[in-house]
């Protein structure tokens, strides 16, 4: 047998797969940090390791301390993550025929299923089930947890459809009726409006960030336009008697929309532009047959940039030193567009295009760092959001360096990669799973244990977390995904 010679003037199939692995891991590090942040022993760690505005040991909310820590990025960038899926997610479908219907209606059905899941696993946390939590709870919990993989999981194509429907349909009958008849503490009964509000912004998104994407298909600046109307909505609404308060108030379905949840079309929608130039590096990189010789260079000192603007701007806008922040944030940003000035190869210009609209976006969220007394979380304010969303171009970047360009995702960060594409488990994995089985073990008077020093406390926070990994990498390992 022959082969035919190599043509050197062709281009070759490239060594590095095609998939890239930094969305998944951008996921992964924001679902996986969420974990650490709700599981630490925060009461006696110091104030920039919890939420800025409700800081340790009284966790009273304060509007009037600005500034923002790591765990307030946490969030936006799981956000920054989602929208960054959708030109693979939607894309799809909206090149196919009806392709617009279809996606609209997949949108409204996913964003329905997520505001199922927000209220089912509001209501089966186990201290809302009983008050002290008992075995009983505990049990309740784990069965609810089960109950989520018929739920959420899509069996093979293999089996037919009617019964592909019918567990689902069974599943989602069983956990109602759960609802319905379980007791919970303090007299509480079901009610739509308790539920998760993370995965019910989640949810608005769904809908409301796909349908923006979908009419926007292709058209970047058309999709930026909405964002003024939205900011319109939100300034104008403050006008007593206005057209636009009432629309702003005004809710068919209070328990599942507010236009208060849209304030995250700010990050969503420069997500959507990040995933499209992804999807293009994608495309380009099978035409390269050559590493440039400056690639590793470059890419080794952008994994120092951009960690350092992250750091940078955490540190000067949590102690406030805002001039100094900005002076170091502009000058990284200049070293960064100088290293990327010349678009050598695929990799090098999808960098390039992340740091200018990383660049873009930080600088402007600095420059309104003034606006409504200081960047917050909560209340969130515009600099909030421009702040992280250019925060999460940079943490973009560092995961393709690190994943797609030097193939971390193969080792090092497999654990962020696999957290990434199964988020719904890494999210419920400790409330109702992990925490119930070890109390029903009888090891949770343990834990009181790493509630006497900092360090203790943090390990704490890490235990819990890689046991969440661990069953997330299990479950993504045997391909049980939950998918809406």
């Amino acid at each position: 047998m022959t082969t035919e010679p190599t043509n050197p003037d062709l281009p070759q199939k490239p060594d590095k797969p095609l998939r890239a692995s930094a969305l998944d891991a951008l996921r992964g590090y924001a679902i996986l940090t969420m974990v650490l942040s709700g599981t630490m022993a925060t009461a006696i760690l110091p104030k920039w390791m919890a939420h800025a505005q409700v800081p340790p040991p009284t966790f009273k909310f304060d509007p009037t301390i600005f500034g923002i820590t790591w765990v307030d990025l946490v969030f936006p960038f799981f956000l920054f993550a989602m929208g960054a899926a959708f030109p693979f997610s939607i894309g799809k479908k909206l090149n196919e025929k009806n392709g617009r219907v279809k996606a609209i209606l997949s949108a409204l059905g996913r964003g329905v299923q997520l505001t199922f899941f927000a209220i089912f696993i509001q209501h089966m946390y186990p201290w809302v089930l009983s008050s002290p939590q008992d075995m009983s709870a505990w049990f309740t919990t784990l069965f609810a947890f089960a109950l989520l993989f018929p739920m959420f999981m899509r069996l093979p194509d293999k089996y037919p459809q009617a019964l592909r429907i019918g567990v689902k349909v069974a599943a989602y009958g069983l956990a109602i009726i759960l609802l319905n008849v379980v007791t919970y503490a303090n007299d509480r009964t079901f009610t739509l409006g308790f539920s998760n509000i993370i995965i019910l912004v989640l949810a608005n998104m769904a809908i409301f960030g796909s349908i923006a994407y979908i009419f926007t298909y292709k058209n970047r600046l058309a999709r930026l336009a909405i964002l003024p109307f939205v900011m319109a909505v939100f300034l104008g609404s403050t006008t007593e008697g206005s057209w636009v308060q009432w629309f702003y108030n005004f809710s068919p379905l209070p328990w599942m929309y507010k236009f208060y949840y849209l304030k995250y079309l700010f990050i969503i929608i420069p997500g959507t532009i990040a995933g499209e130039y992804l999807m293009d590096w994608m495309k380009n990189r099978q035409l390269e047959n050559q590493e440039n010789a400056n690639e590793r260079k470059i890419a080794g000192s952008m994994i120092a940039i951009t960690v350092a603007l992250v750091v940078c701007n955490l540190y000067g806008l949590f102690t406030r030193q805002l001039v100094l922040n900005l002076v170091l944030t502009t000058g990284l940003l200049s070293g960064g567009l100088y290293l990327l000035r010349k678009k050598e190869t695929s990799a090098i210009e999808l960098w390039n295009k992340f740091f200018k609209a990383g660049a873009y976006l930080l600088l402007l969220g600095l420059f309104f760092e003034a606006y409504e007394g200081g960047i917050r979380k909560d209340h969130s304010t515009y600099s909030y959001y421009f702040v992280c969303s250019g925060l999460a171009f940079m943490a973009l970047i560092f995961f393709s360096v690190v994943c797609d360009f030097f193939q971390g995702s193969k080792k090092y960060f497999r654990f962020l990669v696999g957290a990434g594409q199964n988020p719904m488990i890494a999210y419920v994995g400790t409330n109702l799973l992990v925490m119930p089985l070890i109390n029903i073990l009888g090891l949770a008077p343990s834990l009181t244990w790493f509630d006497t020093n900092p360090w203790l406390g943090f390990l704490k926070g890490v235990i819990t977390t890689v046991l969440v990994t661990l069953v997330t990498l299990f479950f993504t390992r045997i391909k049980w995904f939950w998918r809406t």
